[in-house]
């Protein structure tokens, strides 16, 4: 019988899916303890958008989030999403930034960090995956995937042999768009079993109604674990429900180590908590059913759903075919990139802007400019030249690794935040978004926590 491993996603990929994002530390703190039980491969808690979403919406200190969770969380591995040199913003950072980030992440409590690059240039993740082992954690180099003209197995094969070669510990494939079909999850698979000795991992989404026979097919394959969420937020543009791929492989003969009545009881508590959000209005019914026609958009679960609120407040929701048909015409424009953090929200913004505008391009994002410029790293396909031209003229893309162009930052912004915290944290918290964590970190100062209190307490006295 075949060990299959199960990470829950529930409190980091599901919730930012399927409700961009706005679960809170005390919705789920009473469940933490029966997470930590049910036997999970890992929780993904952190990391992807939960670091923004907290200061920006939440007002809760990511840091002291992950914190919480890891003095209840004791047992299970938690797991973070990291996007390489982006870190969790949307530019690249300079070396410093991204190697203190990881030091401090795995100090707070992460085992498991996800890296991947949203072109699958990996000149972008050798210093997040060198940092992350000198850390002692497990470094997991993650694969991009999606489906272009210039996007097959023989080229996942190349990239999966360049992260064995760069120490990652092991594998991932992150299908953030559910685009996967069942048969190609089985060649894959099997081919990378084939090709390299580290463990794979395959990540999916329900959005379009082909994950769960996509896991199974991987399980097939050999494939050492996969990513689901507690049904209660399952399915839609979230992962495949736990306890129906638990039931499923359980009975197929693997062995996924979960236990089943912890199982209920998490779903159970998780219930009240999404009927809630679809009250409030934020769990739209569009991300809750497959999309199948996401299958020619191919547009991830927390890219629809942010989508969605973007239109909805330019009171343009009547739009929304529309900006979806534009998509993959930008997409094209832009050398095919895969959507994902930070590649999505400027297709989807640009795409978005364009019919909003009336006219394609006539706006075109600063993102997307530097994109063209190079400062991401290398497209995977051709880009429209005469949008090339449009925006760089006679200028010459960067052909070299950006970060490589950066200076030193966090030092400097350390000294600079020296009236306002003397915590490294919050200086990575301003760092990765300073337009809203200086009057985060401001509010934290005039108004400190009573752990903050206790905290600055213990300090005096020594």
């Amino acid at each position: 019988m075949k060990d299959i491993h199960i990470t829950e996603t529930v409190l980091r990929d599901a919730n930012q899916s399927l409700i961009a994002t706005r679960l809170s530390f005390d919705e789920f703190a009473p469940i933490l303890h029966k997470l930590d039980e049910a036997h999970y491969y890992s929780l993904e808690c952190w990391g992807g958008a939960t670091f923004d979403s907290c200061i920006r919406y939440l007002n809760e200190d990511p840091w002291d989030r992950l914190k919480k969770i890891k003095s209840v969380v004791k047992k299970t591995p938690l797991q973070m999403l990291l996007r390489g040199q982006n870190i969790l913003g949307y530019k690249h950072y300079p070396d410093d930034v991204v190697r203190e980030f990881i030091k401090m992440a795995v100090y707070y409590g992460i085992d498991i960090i996800r890296i991947f690059d949203a072109l699958n240039d990996f000149r972008n993740i050798e210093v997040a995956i060198d940092e992350t082992k000198k850390q002692g954690a497990h470094a997991q180099g993650t694969i991009v995937y999606t489906v272009s003209p210039i996007h097959n197995v023989e080229n996942y094969i190349n990239l999966s042999k360049k992260l064995e070669n760069m120490g990652a510990d092991s594998i991932c494939i992150k299908d953030m768009a559910g685009l996967i079909m069942p048969d190609i999850a089985y060649s894959l698979i099997k081919s990378l079993k084939e090709t390299v000795k580290i463990p794979i991992y395959l990540h999916s989404h329900s959005t379009n109604g082909l994950a769960e026979m996509s896991y199974l097919k991987a399980a097939e394959a050999g494939v050492d674990g996969i990513d689901c969420s507690i049904s209660a937020f399952g399915g839609g543009t979230a992962q495949p429900p736990t306890e129906s791929i638990h039931y499923a492989l359980t009975n197929y003969g693997f062995n996924t180590n979960l236990d089943g009545n912890k199982l209920k009881e998490i779903n159970d508590f998780f219930k009240p908590i999404r009927e809630d959000f679809i009250k409030k209005g934020i769990l739209n019914a569009k991300v809750l059913s497959p999309q199948p026609e996401a299958l020619i958009y191919q547009i991830p679960g927390g890219m629809l759903s942010n989508m969605i609120s973007q239109l909805k407040e330019q009171n343009s929701l009547n739009k929304l075919e529309e900006v979806l048909n534009e998509v993959p015409k930008v997409r094209e424009d832009l050398g095919y990139p895969p959507l994902v953090t930070p590649m999505s929200q400027m297709v989807g913004t640009q795409a978005t802007i364009n019919i909003l505008t009336g006219e394609r391009y006539k706006m075109i994002l600063k993102e997307v400019k530097a994109y063209l410029r190079g400062e991401y790293g290398k497209a995977p396909g051709k880009i429209n030249e005469d949008l090339l031209k449009k925006v760089l003229g006679e200028e010459k893309p960067i052909t070299t690794r950006y970060a490589d162009t950066l200076e030193p930052a966090f030092e400097k912004t350390k000294e600079k935040l020296k009236n306002l915290t003397i915590r490294n944290e919050d200086v990575l918290t301003y760092l990765l978004f300073p337009e809203i964590a200086e009057e985060f970190l401001r509010k934290k100062k005039n108004h400190p926590s009573a752990d903050e209190l206790r905290e600055k307490s213990k300090s005096s006295v020594i």
